[in-house]
C-alpha cells in the first residue's frame, strides 16, 4: 500500500487547505483511513477518521467544526479540507490506512499504513 499525501503549504491564520492522500490499489474500500498530524516536539496525534464504509467519521476536539475528512470513492483519494486554520495547527500532516475495525480510530496505532507527510504552516 502506498499513500502519498499532497497539498500542504503555507497560510495565514483564518484560511484554508485543503489535503489530499492518493491510495495505491483499492486498499480503501477495506480499510479504515485518517489523518494525523506532528508538530515539532510532541507526539502524533489523530486529526480525523473514516471508516471503511464511509459510514463513520470522527474527528479530534481540537479540529471539529474546522476540518472535514471525506473520501473519493471514485478514485480513493482521501482529503481533508481545513478551514479557519489556527497558528496551533501547524504540523506536519499524515495519512493512514488500517484495519477495518472501528474501535479507536484516532490511535496511531489502529493504523499499519503511512504516507511521507505534508507540511502546514500557520502563520
Amino acid at each position: 500500500v502506498q499513500l502519498v499525501e499532497s497539498g500542504g503549504g503555507s497560510v495565514q491564520a483564518g484560511g484554508s487547505l485543503r489535503l489530499s492522500c492518493a491510495c495505491s490499489g483499492s486498499t480503501y474500500k477495506s480499510n479504515n483511513m485518517a489523518w494525523f498530524r506532528q508538530a515539532p516536539g510532541k507526539e502524533r496525534e489523530g486529526v480525523a477518521a473514516i471508516s471503511a464504509g464511509g459510514g463513520n467519521t470522527v474527528s479530534a476536539d481540537s479540529v471539529k467544526d474546522r476540518f472535514t475528512i471525506s473520501l473519493d470513492r471514485a478514485d480513493g483519494t482521501l482529503h481533508l479540507q481545513m478551514n479557519s486554520l489556527k497558528p496551533e495547527d501547524t504540523a506536519w500532516y499524515y495519512c493512514a490506512s488500517g484495519s477495518n475495525r472501528w474501535w479507536q480510530p484516532l490511535r496511531p496505532s489502529e493504523y499499519s499504513y503511512w504516507g511521507q507527510g505534508t507540511q502546514v504552516t500557520v502563520s
